[in-house]
């Protein structure tokens, strides 16, 4: 495809032995009512990389907690030998931290989580019991609370390398009304914490959309081949090495 050799020409350049290597797999987890369609382009600049992903799609509201955090395992098995990074979006986050809490692969890699509810979310604490939060939602989204005894809080800390993104950007007036301090419309910048992190980032971007934002993207990207993010990329400066990439094809 024209289109992974374009982006692989602004993308960073690969990594060092000392690095993520360009043969690596890294598995996406989407999240809470989503499919892999929504982490699409963040498969395409990855593979652009060189990396082997595994875009895995699970049926995030027809199955409780413990059933699909098996799903993260047959991911594993999928892609084989080799180091095995992760990158996860909200409730993949949840569904990989509880994996991991039990399994690693043989060659375990680096996480990066978007927007990951790690202490929960009060939109679930305020419409949990609602009968048509559970019908879109399921049992794992019911799961999702800020209690001590929600899914996420009866978790273990990190002990993998960890690197986190929150948004501070909301869609929706109401819902960002229901939620205290910073937030991303979903989950608070403050729920995406977690002990044993190694990196944590705030960007201004929303929970819905922030895995196919550009930045997001290369910071995802840095991490995985680094072990930490860049603060100091800016929008305007992928945009203008996406512009100069283009011209010079």
């Amino acid at each position: 495809m024209w289109m992974t050799g374009r982006l692989a020409r602004f993308l960073p350049a690969p990594a060092t032995e000392e690095g993520a290597g360009p043969t690596d797999a890294v598995v996406l987890l989407h999240g809470l009512a989503r499919t892999d369609a929504s982490l699409a382009p963040m498969a395409l600049a990855l593979k652009a990389e060189g990396f082997r992903v595994l875009n895995w799609s699970y049926p995030s509201t027809k199955a409780p907690p413990d059933v699909l955090a098996e799903e993260v395992g047959q991911a594993v098995a999928r892609v084989g030998p080799g180091r095995v990074h992760f990158v996860t979006h909200s409730m993949g986050g949840i569904l990989l931290r509880d994996w991991l809490a039990r399994h690693r692969p043989d060659q375990m890699g680096r996480v990066v989580m978007l927007a990951p509810p790690n202490h929960g979310s009060e939109l679930v604490d305020k419409l949990g019991d609602n009968p048509v939060f559970h019908l879109v939602n399921g049992a794992a989204g019911k799961s999702l609370g800020t209690g001590p005894e929600s899914w996420p809080n009866r978790l273990p800390p990190a002990d993998y390398p960890l690197g986190i993104i929150a948004g501070t950007r909301s869609l929706n007036p109401v819902w960002n009304a229901l939620l205290p301090g910073a937030n991303d419309g979903k989950v608070t910048v403050e729920s995406t914490r977690l002990d044993g992190m190694a990196e944590h980032l705030v960007l201004p971007v929303t929970h819905t959309f922030m895995m196919v934002n550009p930045v997001v993207i290369r910071q995802v990207i840095t991490f995985l081949r680094e072990g930490r993010f860049d603060p100091s990329l800016t929008l305007s400066a992928v945009v203008k090495e996406t512009i100069q990439a283009v011209q010079s094809g």
